[in-house]
Order: structure tokens, then sequence, then C-alpha cells
């Protein structure tokens, strides 16, 4: 009969009966700022329909007036913007360059004031020049780059640093503040001082002290430039809880409980200098409306009830590039790169859901694709038979291990069913997969074609639960014209560090051909996480020790259990050493995050003093470039350019001014360090300080990164059960579904 390791004591196979989740703000991954109490993590806003009864908004005119005012301002900008790009060019005003030189011409022989000979002579020919090239689309740069470029000046930094030092604020911050704030920081800081509150980690509480120091008696609760920087302020903790934007009348309260004394006129004043926007959405009707006359229709269409909202521009205008994006891809007809015939003969071909795939894509230009792990081998399958059919097809995964999965599965299970194209070939170790960011910085991928899109037609995204609006707005804006793109993920898993809902969004909205797996994740782990994923915390027979139970009383035993079976239980019971064991946990503070874990285990596994900012060569890290974005690897070695690393393969090298707040220990990770990742082996560890923070979602996402096995140290009793039956992922307020309703055609 099977037993659990020998030296995991107490630990029974089967099903977890608790479990937790604490990542509230992904240190490393989504910043370091904390999340309002009126917004919390991950989206949980206090809802409000509309405006009523909302104080601000009831009895006074100039709040609903100002709102309105704000509202028709911000869509005339909008329309104007997009009238300027698809407006006919009356009468040669919009001509230039050559064009406008001819038609100039024609005019003037029109006229009689030029013969027609001298006009359309032709001038002696100038030296040839090279044409630049034209780019209809921007391309994107890597944010690494841009933050190496972007670094301020010493002299700046050092202005800064006497600004901080006089308000009693901590000198280090210098450099973020010098880069947050551009050029004159130190001037803005000195004017302002709750522009502090623009460096992540600030809270208004700690700006409010810099302020008093400089201000002295100037300074106080009602001062209009608090109430823009806080407003700002819970705009941006919002987007880091995933929010595109805030209902008004919980912006509202916040600013309440921040102190502001009139949170109206701080918005106001917030929207009337550009720091932030207001939207006013339709809602839809949600009961049945007697018949009304084309008189009474219009005036009730003047009364519709709006949601109104707040928020960032960057995001406002994501969200709308990728609404335009996407209703493009919608509404256009793909590029006939093989005849429906040779499409219809390899669906035909396929078996089960890949053959309703690869119909689905023949046809549309957008096509979303649901499943767990198993099903991976269909967009596998998609691509091969596209290289066979001629397109250029390329997959993108959310990170390096992913892309080494697909490109490993491409290898075994597709590419030798048809004859790759010359694109394939060429595609380097990988095949025709990169990782999104490597895709969009031009690092990895088929580059860019002249007009300055993607070089493809086919672009499968794995792992999209993972797109914020920004990222899938870029990856939308890159595809040229006639292009495919498929969305494919796993619906259960944690959403975006980044703000937005853009795979659930699209789901929901129904507006393209959906796809969904008939292929189950295999045996006891697949088992026991598709049941997660429908709400049961199942009991399933793992005779292979593939789910191990270890019960814990506190947080020090968890440690303890912890470090045994990686170090010691799973190498000897399973087969899996140390290096391919993954620990996962719910938050990085407590006595049981990963800052407590990582030091645990780097005793264990690699001691060693921490020459280079606590990390020794060998030591297993995750480097985090620019924010939502997580690296796994180990340090190479340290020298005078910075700490290097091997990240999946790839030599990359942190600067030492950077390595504090870019690279962590690695042994131990959070879920969304972890998502679209897998592992031969995972500890999944719950304390139970953590069983207020836990989600259906989160669960399914650390319980799904293993491969062969699953140790669960357990110490929440039965909060897992409940967060698996009843916490569902916290909401986030969006645009997306509204923006998208009418560009739809159909």
């Amino acid at each position: 009969m099977s037993t659990e390791p020998e030296t995991t004591e107490d630990a029974e196979p089967g099903t977890p009966t608790g479990g937790a989740e604490t990542e509230a703000t992904e240190e490393g991954a989504a910043g370091s700022g904390e999340v309002p109490e009126t917004e919390a993590t991950e989206g949980e806003a206090p809802a409000a329909e509309g405006t009523e009864g909302d104080p601000a908004a009831s009895g006074e005119v100039s709040a609903a007036e100002a709102e309105l005012r704000a509202q028709r301002a911000e869509r005339e900008r909008i329309e104007q913007r997009k009238a300027e790009k698809k407006a006919r060019i009356e009468a040669g005003t919009k001509l230039s360059g050559k064009a406008a030189d001819l038609l100039a011409a024609v005019r003037a022989v029109e006229s009689g004031e030029k013969p027609a000979a001298t006009v359309f002579e032709e001038p002696e020919p100038a030296p040839r020049r090279s044409a630049p090239e034209p780019v209809r689309r921007p391309q994107p740069v890597a944010a690494e780059s841009v933050a190496a470029s972007a670094a301020p000046a010493p002299a700046a930094v050092q202005a800064v640093r006497q600004v901080l030092g006089a308000g009693g604020a901590p000198e280090t911050l210098a450099p973020q503040v010098a880069a947050a704030l551009g050029e004159g920081a130190d001037e803005l800081l000195r004017a302002d001082p709750w522009q502090l509150l623009r460096v992540t980690g600030v809270r208004p509480e700690q700006a409010d002290g810099f302020a008093r120091a400089l201000l002295g008696a100037e300074c106080g609760p009602d001062d209009g430039r608090r109430g823009r920087a806080v407003t700002v302020w819970l705009l941006e903790q919002a987007a880091l809880a995933g929010h595109t934007a805030l209902e008004m009348s919980a912006l509202l309260a916040a600013l309440a409980q921040r102190g502001v004394p009139d949170p109206d006129s701080a918005v106001q004043d917030a929207i009337a200098e550009g720091d932030a926007l207001v939207f006013q959405d339709a809602l839809e009707d949600t009961g049945a409306a007697p018949a009304r006359t084309e008189e009474e229709g219009t005036e009730e269409d003047e009364e519709r009830p709006v949601r109104v909202l707040a928020g960032l521009e960057r995001y406002a205008l994501a969200e709308e590039s990728l609404a335009d994006g996407l209703a493009r891809l919608v509404n256009s007809v793909p590029k006939q790169d093989g005849s429906a015939e040779d499409w219809e003969r390899v669906a035909a071909a396929a078996q089960g859901s890949t053959g309703e795939l690869l119909r689905a894509v023949a046809a549309h230009g957008l096509v979303l694709h649901t499943g767990g792990e198993a099903s991976l081998t269909e967009p596998a399958a998609l691509l091969t038979a596209a290289h066979a059919l001629g397109l250029r097809a390329w997959a993108a995964t959310h990170g390096p291990i992913g892309r080494t999965r697909f490109a490993a599965l491409l290898q075994r299970s597709g590419t030798g069913s048809g004859t790759p194209s010359a694109d394939a070939r060429s595609a380097g170790a990988h095949g025709p997969v990169a990782t999104v960011a490597g895709l969009l910085s031009g690092a990895e991928g088929p580059g860019r074609d002249t007009d300055g899109a993607l070089d493809l037609d086919l672009l499968v995204v794995l792992d999209a639960p993972q797109l914020d609006v920004e990222t899938a707005a870029l990856l939308t804006e890159s595809l040229p014209d006639g292009a495919r793109l498929v969305l494919a993920g796993d619906p259960g898993v944690l959403w975006s560090v980044g703000p937005g809902r853009v795979f659930a969004d699209l789901l929901a909205a129904r507006i393209c051909p959906q796809v969904a797996s008939r292929q189950p994740d295999p045996g006891p782990l697949g088992e026991l996480v598709s049941g997660i994923g429908i709400g049961e915390l199942n009991q399933v027979e793992a005779p292979g020790k593939e789910v191990v139970i270890v019960p814990v009383r506190d947080a020090g035993e968890a440690v303890h259990r912890t470090v045994q079976l990686v170090v010691d239980s799973v190498p000897r019971a399973i087969g899996v050493p140390a290096e391919q064991t993954q620990v996962i946990t719910p938050g990085h503070g407590g006595a049981v995050g990963t800052r407590a874990l990582n030091a645990a285990l780097k005793e264990r596994l690699n001691p060693g003093p921490g020459r280079f900012g606590g990390f020794d060569p060998g030591d297993r890290i995750v480097y985090s470039p620019v924010p939502g974005r997580a690296l796994t690897g180990r340090v190479v070695k340290a020298d005078a350019e910075g700490l290097h690393l091997s990240c999946e393969g790839e030599d990359v090298v942190v600067p030492k001014e950077r390595v504090e707040q870019s690279v962590r220990h690695g042994w131990a990770l959070t879920a969304h360090q972890a998502v679209g990742s897998r592992w031969p082996a995972v500890v999944v560890v719950l304390p139970g300080d953590a069983a207020q923070a836990l989600s259906r979602p989160w669960v399914y996402t650390a319980f799904g990164r293993a491969d062969r096995h699953l140790s669960v140290v357990h110490g929440v009793e039965q909060a897992l059960a409940r967060a698996v039956a009843e916490v569902p992922a916290k909401p986030r307020t969006t645009r997306l579904p509204v923006l998208l309703a009418p560009q739809i055609s159909g």
C-alpha cells in the first residue's frame, strides 16, 4: 500500500481540506503600494450603480454639471481624434509635400497665373536619398531599455535629495522621485510636496508629514494640491488592484476616508489639471419597458441611466486602443493564405475540438480558445497546420518557462506532421515561439515589416488571462491587416497583475468564436485541479503520491516542513531534485511568506554570506525587469557591471543599483509570480494567517503549477474548502465591453 514520503510524518496522500492568499499587491511584480481600504486587493472597490444616493451628486447641481461638461469635452476630444484619422481630404487642405505642390501647380495653371510649361518643367535632379522607413504603427521598445535610458541625471538626483532631507523624507527615494517627476523635480516637489505620492510605496500620511515639514503653517487638509494628489494616488492604487477605472461614488468615498474635506472638488480639480478623466457609460436596461413613441424614445435616450467612472489617461487610452484593434480584427476578413478546401482538409484530419479550432481560425480574425495544460496540443496542431499551409505563424507565451515547454510540445507532436515554412525553420532554438515581451520589443519573433507591423499572418497568444490592457493594446495594434489572432488560456487562473481582465471580458462579450477544449488534464493532479475550477475540492486517489497533504499547527512548523519536503522528502520519495521543486506561498511578508521561506531554503541549499546585495553564486532567484514580469533563474556571478543571472538559458546583467528593487530569492514564489510556468514538483504553503485572503483562482493557479507531484503544507483547516466553493475572483472595473459594443458589426 502506498504511503507518504518517509520523512514527512503526519502526511497523508489525498485531498487538502483548507488554504490562503495574501499577495495583495505583488511586490516585485506589481509594485509595492498598498491598496486603499475602499478598493482592497484585486478590485474590491465599493460598487455603486451610477450616482444615485451619492450626496455629492444629489441636491448639488454643480457636481453633476461639472461631470457632464468634463465627459462631453473628453468624448469630443476622442471623437475629434477618430474623425481626423477617418476624414477625407477636403480640397487639398490636408495635403503636404509633393502632393501639395502638384495641387498648387494645377491651380496656378487653371487660374492663368503661370503657363503650364513653366509650372511642370522638370527641375535639376537632386542627389538621391534613401527613403525613410514608413511606419504605420508604433514599434514598442523593451521596457528594460526604456527604464535604463530614462535614468535621471546625478545632478537632478542630488537636488531632489536635498529637498527630501529638508522635509524629513528618506533621501534614498531621490532616484525614484527624480524619475517619476522628471526635469525640475526638486522645484516641483518644493511647490507641491504631495507630488511625493507619485513614488511607488509612499502613502498619504507619509506625504502629509513631508508637506508639513516643508510648508509649515501653509499646510492643511483642505489644500487643493493634497486633494488632487490623493485622487491620483487612489486611481493608481486601483490600477494596482486590477481596475482600469473606478466608480465615481467609490472614489469620492475613498477620498473622504483619506481626510479630504471636499472630495467632489478634489476630483474636479484633478480632471481640470488633466491628471484624471471622467467617463459616463450607459447602463444596460435590466427590465422590460413599455413601447414608446418616437418623441418619447428620443427623450428617454437622453435620460438613459449611466455609470460615472474616473480613471487615469494611460489606461483609458489603452483600453480605447484595444477596443479599436479588436474591432478591426473581428470586422475584417482574414488574409486568404490557404483555400477554404485546404483549411477544411486539415480540419477534417484533426479530431474533436482541434478541428473546431482550425475551422474557426480559417474564417475569423479573432478566436478565443479555452482549456488547461492538456489543451495546449490544440494550439500546437493549429500552428503546425498553418505552417503547412504557408502561413507565417507564431506563438507567444507569458514567460520563458512556458515558451520552452510549448516549443518542446510543438517539436514533439506538431512539426513532424507537416512541412514547416522557412519562417518556422529559421526561428531559432525555440522554433516559432516567443515570449510576449520579447515579441513586442523585437528581441524575439519574426520582426516587423516596413509598415511597423509584426511580420506574420497568425499569432497564437497562450496564457491569455495574463494580458493586461496595455500589453493587449500593443499586441493588437502591432498586427497587420488581414492577420489572425488566437487568444488561448485557462480562464480559471489568476488574472493579470496589470489592470484589466481582457480575456474574461472577451469571453463574456461573445463577439467572436470561442472553442472550448475537451481534453482534460490527466491523472490525480488533473482531477484535483479540474474540480477546483468548478468550485469542488474533491478527494482524489493518489497511488503514486501525486498529492500529499502535510498538516501543520503553526508558522514555525510550516517553515520546517516546507524545507524538509524540498530538501529531503520529495527528492527521495518522488525522485524530483530540489532544483526542480518550486515552493508557492500566498504573500511576501509574514512568518511564512516568500522572504522567510527563501531565507530558510537558502541556508539549507546554498548557504553563503550574500556577498552581492544578499546574493551568492548559485542562488535561485526571480527577476522582475518591469512590474508584472517575473523571470526565474540563478545567480552566476557578480562584478563591477552588476549581478549576472541565467534566466532560462538567457544571460541577464542587472546593474547593482537595480538589484535591490528587481531581484529576489526564488526558491519560494507567490502564485502571481508562478502563473504561466510549471514545475515537476510544487510545494504549496497555506499558513493559517492567510486564510482570509484565499480565493478559488489562487488555489486553482497554485495547485495547477505541478506536473508530477503536489505537496500541500496545510495550516488553514476548513478555509481552503470554503474558498474553493464560495470565493470566486474579485471583480474588476473595466470599460472594454462598453467600448467594444458599438464597434462590432452585427
